[in-house]
C-alpha cells in the first residue's frame, strides 16, 4: 500500500506555494524525516511535515497522479515535533513559507548531498577527537549580586532579563548557569548566542577552558556564517544527535536541532544584528524567547543597555500597570573594584572650525600612552572619508548604481560603494570639470588613523618606543584570522590606540583601556529613525565599558570617556554621564509612548523592488487600496508608500509602506489575510522585481 506524506521543500513565499507538498511513498515516514523528492526538474531536500495516510487505488476514480520521494536521508534521528513548531511559528509570524524557513535553518551542505554521498559519509570513521589542552582555569568566587541572580534563575522559571552593567560579570553568570544546568541533567544542551562573529571567538575559549576539561573536547560547537559548509555540517550534526551539549552561535543558531534544549542565552540582547535583513527577517532574540516556551527552557537575555522593548517587558509593579512578562535581574556594580569611567563632554562650537580632536582630549591621551595606558578611539564610519568632492563644479563621488556616495578609500586608492560594491581608482581629476583639485569631504576611520600618528609623532611609550596605533573595522579584519590577531596584540599591549567602529565597542574585556574617546556622535540626535537615540546610547554606554575594568589602571588617575558634540547638553549625554541607563529608558519610552510607537503599538513594512521608482510605488498603493476595508474593519493603519531611505541600490529602485495598529492580534490577523492580495498584484505588475514582508522591523 502506498502512502501520501506531507513533504516541505524549499518554496520561497512569493512563489505562491506556501505549504507542503504531496508525495507518495511505499512506507510511512515519520515526520521530521529528511528525504529527497523531485520538484519540477529539479531534486530537493525536504522535511517530511505531517504523518503519512495511507492511500489505495478505489478503481472508481482516477487516480491521483502524485510523484514518488526520491530517497531517504538514512542514519538521521528526525527533527523533533519542537523544532517543526518553531519553524512554523517563525514563518507564520513573519509572513514568510514554513519550507523557505525550514530548509533554510539547515546546513547548506545537507541540502546539496545526494542520499548516495549522504552514505558514503556516514561510512567515514569518526576522527578520534583530541582531549583538551588548553589552560586550566580558574573559576572565581562569585560575587554577592552575581549569587542572588544565580539564585533567582535557579528557582524562577523565567525569561529573565540579565540587566548588568558593563563589566558586571553577566558572562560568569552564563557560565555558572550552564553547569548547574549540565551538573543537573546528563543529556541537557545550552544554546548561547552573541550578535556578532568577532564576539564568538573569545567567548568560545571562555567556554572551553570552563566545561571541556569535564565533558569533553566536543562537548561545545559553533555555528556562525564564517564557518566553512563541512564544518556547519559537523556542528549541526553534533547537536542534532545530543553529542555537543553546548552550541554557540549567531542568530542562525537559534534554529539549531537541539532535542534536549534546558538553557537559551542572549547575550547582547539590543543589538540590532539578532535580526535577519534577508528572506524571513525574523529576530533571533524573540524566537529564543519563544523557543523557550516551546522546549519549557529557561531563558537568559543580558544588556547593560537592553532594548526598550526588554526593558518595558521586564517593568516591575506599578499602581498603573502590572508586571511585565520578564524578570528583570540586576547587576549594578563592577567586578573586582573596576570602575565606570568619568564622562567628559566638549562642546566642539567652541573649538577652531576644522577641529577633529579638541587640545584637552589630545592632552590627556599624551599622558595616558606614556604611563603604559591604552585609548579606544569610536567612529562608526570606516573608510578614509565619505565623499570626494570637487570644489570648482560641485562634483561629488555618487555611485552611478545607487541613491549614495562612493566612499574614498585612501590605502587601495579606491572609490567604493559600501552599498553594491562597486569599485573604482580614485580619478586624477575630476570627471566632470577636470579640475586636479579634489578633495575628501568627513572622514573615516583611516584618516583618523593616519591624522592621530601625526598628531601624536612625539609621544612615546615607558619603554622611549614610537607610540603604537592600531585600526580594526570591516576592511581591516578582512582576511581570516585578522581579528583574532589584532585582538590578540590589544589585549597583549602591544597596541596604544585602537581606532575602530562598533567592531570594538562591545563585549571585548581590554585591561589596560583607561580612556575612550567617541566622535562625531552628533548624528543620531536628529534622525527621523525613532530608534536612533537609542542605538546611539547603547553604542555610547558599550564603548565606555571597555575602560576602566581592571582597578589597578584607575590607580593614578580615574578611567574617561570623552565625548566630542555640538549638542553636549542634550538629555542624552546628561543620561550617558550618569551611567543612567533607566533614566534614559524612561524618557525614551514617555516620548514612544506618547507618540504610540512600539513597543505601545506593533509594526511592519512592506518593501517592494523594482526597475522604476513609480512601479514599486504602484505596487504598494495597489496593495494599500486592497487592503483599505480590512485594515478598516481591525483598525490597522496602512501609510502611503514612500522611497526608502536609499531609495535606489544596485540600479534597483526601492520602496515601503508602513503598517502600524495597536494590537499585535489584529496585525497579524490583517498581513494573513492580505498575502493573498499582495501575490494578486504581484502578478498584475510586472516590473516589480520583488516584494517581502518586515514584521517587527528595526529600520524605517
Amino acid at each position: 500500500m502506498s502512502h501520501q506524506i506531507s513533504v516541505m521543500v524549499h518554496t520561497p513565499a512569493h512563489s505562491g506555494i506556501g505549504g507542503a507538498l504531496t508525495y507518495e511513498s511505499g512506507t510511512a515516514h515519520t515526520a521530521g524525516t529528511l528525504v529527497r523528492v523531485p520538484l519540477g526538474s529539479r531534486e530537493l531536500l525536504g522535511v517530511v511535515w505531517g504523518g503519512a495516510a495511507p492511500h489505495a487505488d478505489s478503481g472508481e476514480t482516477a487516480p491521483m497522479q502524485l510523484r514518488a520521494i526520491a530517497s531517504v536521508l538514512e542514519g538521521l534521528t528526525p527533527l523533533n515535533a519542537h523544532w517543526r513548531q518553531l519553524v512554523q511559528f517563525a514563518a507564520s509570524y513573519y509572513q514568510r513559507s514554513a519550507g523557505e524557513v525550514a530548509l533554510a535553518a539547515l546546513p547548506s551542505q545537507l541540502r546539496d548531498l545526494s542520499a548516495e554521498q549522504w552514505a558514503r559519509r556516514l561510512k567515514r570513521k569518526p576522527k578520534v577527537v583530541a582531549a583538551y589542552e588548553g589552560t586550566t582555569q580558574t573559576i572565581p568566587t562569585p560575587t554577592e549580586e552575581q549569587a542572588q541572580v544565580l539564585a533567582d534563575i535557579a528557582t524562577h522559571k523565567g525569561p529573565f532579563l540579565l540587566f548588568g552593567n558593563t563589566g558586571s560579570g553577566k558572562t560568569e553568570v552564563y557560565l555558572r548557569a550552564a553547569q548547574a544546568v549540565l551538573e543537573h541533567n546528563p543529556q541537557a544542551q545550552i544554546l548561547v548566542m552573541v550578535p556578532e562573529i568577532n564576539l564568538t571567538p573569545q567567548l568560545e575559549e571562555r567556554f572551553r577552558a570552563r566545561f571541556c576539561p569535564q565533558w569533553g573536547a566536543d562537548c561545545l560547537v559553533s555555528m556562525h556564517s564564517s564557518l566553512t559548509p563541512a564544518q556547519r555540517l559537523k556542528n549541526w550534526l553534533a547537536a542534532h544527535s545530543g553529542e555537543a551539549r553546548i552550541v554557540l552561535g549567531t542568530r542562525m543558531a537559534v534554529f539549531a536541532s537541539m532535542p534536549h534544549l534546558q538553557l537559551i542565552v542572549v547575550d547582547e540582547e539590543h543589538d540590532p544584528s539578532y535580526k535577519q535583513q534577508e528572506g524571513a527577517r525574523y529576530s533571533a532574540r524573540d524566537l529564543a524567547i519563544y523557543r523557550g516556551q516551546l522546549e519549557g527552557a529557561k531563558v537568559i537575555l543580558g544588556s547593560a543597555t537592553p532594548s526598550l522593548e526588554s526593558w518595558h517587558h521586564s517593568r516591575p509593579v506599578t499602581t498603573s500597570e502590572p508586571a511585565g512578562r520578564y524578570m528583570r535581574l540586576a547587576m549594578p556594580s563592577r567586578v573586582g573594584q573596576g570602575a565606570l569611567p568619568l564622562v567628559r563632554r566638549v562642546d566642539m562650537n567652541r573649538q577652531p572650525y576644522k577641529t577633529v580632536f579638541s587640545n584637552h582630549l589630545l592632552d590627556a591621551m599624551r599622558e595616558r600612552v606614556t604611563r603604559g595606558e591604552q585609548i579606544l578611539v569610536l567612529l562608526n564610519r570606516r573608510g578614509y572619508a565619505p565623499v570626494l568632492n570637487c570644489n570648482d563644479c560641485g562634483w561629488k563621488s555618487e555611485c552611478p548604481h545607487c541613491s549614495a556616495f562612493r566612499v574614498f578609500h585612501k590605502l587601495d586608492r579606491t572609490l567604493r560603494c559600501h552599498h553594491c560594491g562597486f569599485t573604482q581608482p580614485v580619478p586624477r581629476a575630476c570627471p566632470s570639470c577636470g579640475n586636479l583639485d579634489i578633495s575628501p569631504l568627513g572622514r573615516g576611520t583611516e584618516q583618523l588613523e593616519e591624522h592621530l600618528a601625526e598628531l601624536l609623532a612625539d609621544v612615546r611609550r615607558p619603554d622611549g618606543e614610537p607610540i603604537r596605533i592600531a585600526r580594526i573595522d570591516a576592511d581591516s579584519t578582512r582576511l581570516k584570522g585578522e581579528l583574532e590577531r589584532q585582538l590578540a596584540e590589544v589585549h597583549a599591549g602591544a597596541v596604544d590606540v585602537l581606532v575602530g567602529t562598533q567592531m570594538i565597542a562591545k563585549g571585548h574585556d581590554f585591561r589596560r583601556v583607561t580612556l575612550v574617546a567617541a566622535l562625531n556622535t552628533d548624528g543620531a540626535l536628529f534622525s527621523s529613525d525613532f530608534r536612533a537615540p537609542e542605538r546611539l546610547f547603547s553604542l555610547l554606554m558599550q564603548a565606555a565599558g571597555r575602560a576602566g575594568r581592571d582597578a589597578t589602571m584607575n590607580l593614578v588617575s580615574p578611567c574617561e570617556m570623552w565625548v566630542q558634540s555640538h549638542h553636549p547638553q542634550h538629555p542624552l549625554f546628561e543620561a550617558l554621564k550618569q551611567h543612567d541607563y533607566p533614566a534614559f529608558a524612561e524618557q525614551q519610552l514617555k516620548e514612544r509612548e506618547q507618540a504610540t510607537l512600539p513597543p505601545f503599538s506593533f509594526q511592519a513594512l512592506v518593501r517592494a523592488e523594482a526597475r522604476s521608482q513609480e512601479a514599486a510605488q504602484g505596487f504598494l498603493n495597489a496593495a494599500r487600496e486592497a487592503g483599505a476595508a480590512l485594515a478598516d474593519e481591525l483598525m490597522v493603519d496602512l501609510y502611503p508608500a514612500v522611497p526608502m531611505t536609499i531609495q535606489r541600490v544596485a540600479n534597483i529602485e526601492r520602496a515601503q509602506m508602513l503598517i502600524e495598529c495597536t494590537s499585535r492580534k489584529a496585525l497579524q490577523h490583517f498581513l494573513a489575510h492580505w498575502q493573498a492580495d499582495l501575490h494578486a498584484l504581484r502578478n498584475a505588475h510586472r516590473q516589480v522585481i520583488r516584494w517581502a514582508v518586515d514584521v517587527d522591523p528595526l529600520a524605517i
